[in-house]
């Protein structure tokens, strides 16, 4: 089991209190993306060195023990995705895969959250996409992706690509790593990498016919500036 020292913090001086939430907090991210969100506070809170009724205090249930590993979580991926958004470069990729085992923890936690389903899941998605149309304007502003005719559809179709891959992925090849998840992740990019930066580079149609008939049958197109007009 890895510790949860593990997990990427900003901890240096704190308050005790503070120390003591953010350790409970990265322990519940450690034990629930292992055993599921069946497993009881008190594991968690010996997993943190605490006693169950500390955890209760700071929290107030299990529940939001669980929404406040999913802020962090959604925070982490929303700065890191902010980052490689804006950078553009190859520096910023590599640095980031080779942080892999050091970003395994939170990616087992939303693959767990995603896994398990029902209205907490539902809610994370959502915040999910919410914070990746965000990262995308940035994107876009820094000139690293294209300008899209429809942000918003752009992000849900990535956001539901990408969940529902690695959900594929996990189901398929996740039992074969079940002593360690970052040697399962950094298999999945390996296999992913070259060719989603090959797809997102070059595209995959050799001309935009496709789009301009399409966009023919669509009652009130959104608009293209950078586009020709459809073909008539």
């Amino acid at each position: 089991m890895a510790d949860v020292r593990d997990i990427p913090t900003d901890r240096d001086t704190r308050p005790p209190a503070v120390d003591t939430v953010e350790r409970i907090r990265d322990a519940a991210i450690m034990r629930f993306g292992r055993d599921g969100f069946g497993v009881g506070l008190r594991a968690i809170a010996a997993d943190a060195g605490v006693t169950a009724g500390l955890v209760v205090h700071h929290f107030g249930s299990k529940d939001g023990l669980r929404r406040a590993c999913d802020d962090h979580v959604l925070a982490f991926i929303r700065a890191e995705k902010t980052k490689a958004a804006t950078s553009g470069t190859a520096s910023m990729l590599l640095a980031q895969l080779a942080e892999i085992d050091r970003f395994a923890p939170m990616l087992r936690y939303l693959l767990r959250s995603l896994q398990s389903g029902g209205t907490m899941a539902a809610e994370l998605v959502e915040h999910m996409m919410a914070d990746a149309q965000e990262y995308l304007a940035a994107g876009v502003e820094a000139g690293v992706f294209r300008p899209s005719r429809d942000p918003e559809a752009r992000t849900r179709y990535l956001a539901y690509q990408n969940i529902g891959g690695m959900l594929l992925w996990a189901s398929m090849h996740l039992d074969e790593y079940q002593e360690d998840f970052a040697a399962a992740f950094r298999h999945y990019l390996e296999e992913l990498t070259l060719p989603a930066l090959e797809l997102f580079s070059h595209g995959l149609f050799v001309d935009r016919s496709m789009l301009d008939n399409y966009l023919m049958y669509v009652p009130d197109p959104p608009s293209d500036g950078d586009a020709a007009p459809p073909a008539t």
